[in-house]
């Protein structure tokens, strides 16, 4: 730990008979010792101590005016004393560190109005820094107190603050209710609590009176800021505040005058009401790279060759930093210059900086009207959808992209599905009023109603999907029902999202009538859906013991997987386990004929990672037809913290109407299905628009020997998943400037194959990701800086694999849930710098590497992998893939 005595000063003070507050004699000089210390590190301590720095002053302190109707109201000059020209921080001396400017002010003489007990003026000069005054009001607030317990709102250099008095004989506790105070500087933070930032914070004075004044008064005040999904990545301020009184003296005479404002002016003219809440700093970076600069350094780890490195996101975090200090002009010259296979990272990077002058460059830079633009004008929407704290004005950008023209058809799509996302975010910050939102909201409640095209209907589906609009259940709801099998996926996928205390008995109902096929017949898939929201939406008796009454009477391998369903809830014990148990006590619904069904569809949930600040669980549901291919394919990913629940990933696999390529008879109600297969991926609670491999019949078989079998890109680029940033006004006048990020650099891509030679067919989902999450605390007095950073990052691979056999009945089945070997590192950085450009900055790095494995699924997927892995051996085909 490396402590700063940058000056000494002197404080006094007096009491006498029954006060308000503190009380000062007349003609009487109150010398006080005073000393502040702003100390940095991680949550739970380093080896090596804390960073930060401390000022010790002397400060003379007397009596300049008292109100006639009051002994109360009284007016105080303190003054710092001129320190002494000896040798502090490393052979620097305490003028060479603040500079002759900021040292002439720090002792320049400075009034402050008491009445009460509290602060009513606070009087210095506009021309000096702010620093400096930030500093003498972190020592007026050691002056404001009362003599009677309650609960008050006081103003001092934090902001306006609701405050607790504990008073006793001879001593006064001050307990400052920090999340009560209303500052000036305003920060921002992630909406999602998983990805999000939680701050515990404290301030505590304690002053010890002796005749009603101060003989000592002691504050301490910590802010702890901590990553939710992983509490150890904290870091930890305490800032200290001692005032001692040291001794008396005879004082100057009590000033004659009728008004606080007169007696001010006839000391010294230019003296004037600053304001006792702290003014802001403007941190000066010198020799700082200009942002072009930054760009030409980070340019190749951005590059897609390095985006599975943790340096890709590192570095994006760090640009996002500088691009938020830049001007439009400058962010179009990184835009400009970027070379071609690094410019999709730097839209990544732009549009997640979130700020005036990044969106307006993007806009300028972006011609929506060219369809050969698609991957830029993709990445730019993508990145608007994942903002950590987007606002009206971003909404506003995609509604007047939405009204001009758009050269691409998926495009227009994409504007749509993410207008969707950010108004369920804007609505999430109590911001669902607003011009933009509200004409958002219109757009896509009236979509689905407005045409008759079906990729149209499709594409404001989703985007209801994203907003989670209360207004929306009615139209999901219709929707449900629809002849059109993609609307009824969309919408009750959507129903699924919304919390379950929506869900209306007249929702409830429609969704049973799908299942059930009381209106018509559905396909399996749609069924499947519905019951995935019957069984999530806290099911009644009689819903449960009607679905357990259907197994037996449904096609083939719709029985299968409505059985591995049920058997997967009261495995993983999720919340319908309980009525599911009930239900099965009557042997009517729960009998061997029902829960002896075979086939090769299932449903299959499990645990990722489980520790006390994250839980992170996966589920494979894949449904066939009674083919034997695969119908669909559904991965998910969800974390919970502290109570809240974050989509991770989804990806769906969706295959229709391919039963003609092995000479095999669709299932009931799905004879007239078009060919098609697509992807569909949700990540982070953000539904991106899916991706096609092939539709129809024509298409499909151009595609059989066209395409090379590489997997199709579902979503690419770099993320900026958590977010938080603010200022901490101390009540010592410091500033304390805290900035938490996370950035993901993610590769989804998925494919599937089928061979008609050894009729075989494997679907797979690949995920490669790499992740940093860094949080910096910093104070920064302009003259002194000091600091700590807290990190950490990993690099990993998901690949989920599914292999059929459909040679012979029953048909083979093997899926695999493959996770790499990855590493994982933590980081603890501490650094301390001077005006002068003097740094002293320590490192330390903790490494380990956590062994792959493959997910635990149900034993009978083990076995029939085994039998699929023995007849595979040594087979060569004709395959086709997407």
């Amino acid at each position: 730990n490396i402590i700063r005595h940058l000056c000494a000063c002197t404080v006094s003070g007096v009491s006498s008979g029954v006060a308000a507050g503190p009380r000062l004699n007349n003609n009487q000089l109150y010398k006080l010792r005073y000393t502040t210390e702003v100390l940095l590190d991680r949550a739970r301590g380093s080896r090596e101590g804390s960073t930060g720095y401390r000022i010790s002053s002397d400060v003379a302190v007397h009596l300049v005016w008292r109100g006639p109707s009051s002994k109360d109201d009284q007016l105080i000059q303190l003054a710092v004393q001129r320190p002494e020209k000896k040798n502090v921080l490393h052979g620097a001396t305490t003028e060479s560190i603040l500079g002759k400017n900021k040292l002439a002010a720090l002792t320049k003489p400075f009034l402050v109005h008491l009445k009460n007990g509290k602060t009513k003026a606070f009087y210095s000069y506009w021309a000096e820094p702010a620093t400096i005054k930030n500093l003498k009001r972190g020592l007026v607030s050691l002056l404001q107190f009362q003599l009677y317990s309650g609960k008050v709102v006081e103003n001092d250099v934090s902001g306006r603050c609701t405050v607790q008095y504990q008073a006793t004989q001879g001593q006064v506790t001050r307990t400052k209710l920090l999340e009560t105070c209303k500052a000036s500087e305003a920060g921002f933070t992630t909406h999602s609590k998983v990805l999000g930032v939680s701050k515990k914070s404290s301030s505590v004075t304690v002053f010890r009176l002796e005749d009603g004044f101060i003989k000592t008064a002691e504050a301490e005040e910590t802010h702890t800021l901590a990553v939710n999904a992983r509490r150890s990545a904290a870091t930890k301020v305490t800032s200290r505040q001692t005032l001692v009184l040291v001794g008396k003296d005879a004082g100057p005479p009590e000033r004659a005058g009728k008004d606080v404002t007169g007696v001010v002016t006839s000391i010294d003219d230019k003296l004037a009401a600053v304001g006792i809440a702290a003014e802001k700093v403007k941190s000066k970076c010198k020799g700082c790279p200009s942002l072009l600069e930054h760009w030409q350094a980070v340019q190749k780890q951005l590059e897609p060759a390095s985006l599975s490195k943790a340096t890709a996101p590192r570095s994006f975090l760090a640009l996002i930093q500088s691009i938020r200090k830049a001007s439009k002009d400058e962010i179009l010259k990184v835009l400009k210059s970027a070379s071609k296979t690094a410019l999709p990272q730097a839209v990544d990077a732009v549009t997640s900086s979130q700020t005036p002058a990044s969106l307006d460059a993007m806009l300028e830079f972006l011609n929506f009207t060219d369809a050969k633009g698609l991957v830029l004008q993709e990445r730019f929407l993508y990145a608007c959808g994942f903002a950590s704290h987007p606002n009206e004005r971003m909404l506003q950008a995609l509604l007047d992209i939405n009204k001009g023209k758009i050269g691409s058809r998926d495009i227009k799509e994409s504007v749509v599905i993410i207008m969707g996302a950010l108004v369920h975010k804007l609505c999430l910050k109590g911001s669902c009023s607003l011009p933009a939102v509200m004409q958002a909201k219109k757009l896509i409640l009236e979509g689905p109603e407005s045409t008759k095209d079906e990729a149209e209907v499709q594409m404001y589906l989703l985007a209801l999907k994203n907003c989670l609009l209360p207004e929306a259940i009615p139209i999901l709801t219709k929707f449900a029902e629809s002849e059109v099998g993609s609307y009824s996926i969309i919408a009750l996928t959507a129903l699924q999202r919304y919390d379950v205390g929506l869900m209306t008995s007249e929702v409830k109902q429609t969704v049973n009538r799908v299942y059930h096929q009381n209106l018509r017949i559905y396909e399996k898939n749609v069924r499947a859906a519905a019951a995935d929201v019957i069984l999530s939406s806290n099911p009644s008796y009689m819903e449960v013991k009607n679905l357990l009454l259907s197994i037996g009477n449904l096609p083939h391998e719709m029985n299968k997987y409505m059985l591995s369903k049920i058997q997967d809830i009261l495995r993983f014990e999720m919340p319908a386990s309980k009525v599911i148990q009930q239900a099965m006590k009557d042997m009517i619904s729960h009998n061997y004929n029902r829960f002896a069904k075979v086939g090769s569809s299932s449903a299959f949930s499990g645990f990722m990672a489980r520790s006390a600040d994250l839980t992170s669980t996966y589920s494979l549901d894949i449904l066939y037809s009674g083919s034997g291919i695969m119908r669909s394919s559904n991965m998910n990913i969800y974390g919970s913290s502290n109570g809240a629940m974050l989509h991770g990933l989804q990806v769906a696999i969706e295959a229709q109407g391919l039963e003609s390529l092995i000479a095999a008879t669709p299932d009931a109600g799905e004879e007239d299905l078009e060919s098609f297969a697509g992807m569909s991926a949700l990540l982070f609670d953000v539904q991106l628009r899916p991706v096609t491999f092939f539709k129809g019949y024509s298409d499909l078989m151009s595609k059989m020997f066209s395409m090379t079998g590489d997997p199709i890109n579902v979503v690419k680029g770099l993320i900026l998943l958590t977010d938080h940033s603010e200022v901490i006004q101390l009540q010592s006048g410091l500033k304390v400037s805290s900035e938490f990020q996370g950035g993901l650099a993610i590769d989804i891509s998925g494919g599937m194959e089928i061979s008609l030679w050894y009729r075989e067919s494997k679907t797979s989902v690949n995920n490669r990701y790499s992740l940093v999450v860094a949080g910096n605390v910093t104070v920064d007095m302009d003259f002194l800086r000091a600091g700590v950073e807290v990190s950490f990052e990993t690099e990993a691979s998901l690949d989920f694999i599914t292999t059929v056999q459909f040679s012979e009945y029953p048909f083979l089945v093997c899926m695999q849930m493959d996770k790499a070997t990855f590493p994982f590192r933590e980081f603890l950085s501490k650094y301390e710098s001077t005006s002068s450009g003097k740094i002293v900055t320590s490192r330390r790095s903790r490494k380990q590497l956590v062994p792959g494995s493959e997910f635990p699924l149900h034993q009978e997927n083990s076995n029939m992998c085994n039998k699929v892995f023995d007849s595979s051996c040594g087979k060569t085909g004709l395959y086709f893939s997407n």
